[in-house]
């Protein structure tokens, strides 16, 4: 049913946000072990990318505001229904905290994001690099913590489709049909 599926323009920024996390997640890993150089480059992708997921998540948050999602599936039971509404929230705290907390902690070391062109100012943090990199594990922490949350959401997806077999993916995804 139509009506159980989320909005075309939705599904775009979900699967958009979705693999931006996981591409950032990547190069972010990737980077771990290199020198110096050759790291703050690669890292470069991973701020850029970063504000990326924020100004779409930004996005999908206004679009949810504006364009109601369609109601959970009434044969969910009452954990699963909360646990989606938790988890959620959990997100988008995430998909907006992560990216701000990465460039508050990157301003205490008087650096510039480069978003493809468009520069993010240095923030008049009032700190150094100490505190900044403190900020910094905070996000890695952070990241991890969205990490899980994301194996965990993949997870629920597998279970509904496999065990349930109650057609709840095919709400994010244009074919299939969703029941409910």
């Amino acid at each position: 049913m139509a009506g159980n599926r989320y909005s075309v323009v939705a599904m775009l920024l979900h699967w958009a946000i979705a693999i931006a996390v996981i591409v950032n997640w990547r190069i972010a890993e990737s980077a771990e072990h290199l020198p110096d150089a050759e790291r703050g480059a690669v890292m470069a992708n991973h701020f850029a990318l970063g504000m990326a997921i924020l100004l779409l998540s930004l996005v999908r948050i206004g679009w949810r505001l504006i364009h109601k999602p369609p109601p959970l599936n009434p044969a969910l039971k009452a954990w699963e229904a909360k646990l989606a509404k938790v988890m959620h929230a959990a997100f988008y705290v995430l998909l907006i905290g992560l990216p701000l907390l990465g460039w508050i902690g990157i301003s205490g070391y008087d650096f510039a994001i480069n978003m493809y062109g468009i520069v993010w100012p240095i923030l008049p943090v009032g700190f150094g690099q100490e505190t900044g990199h403190e900020l910094l594990e905070l996000h890695a922490t952070l990241a991890t913590i969205m990490l899980a949350l994301v194996a965990l959401h993949i997870l629920g997806s597998i279970k509904h489709m496999v065990v349930d077999k109650d057609g709840n993916l095919w709400r994010m995804l244009p074919f299939g049909t969703p029941k409910g």
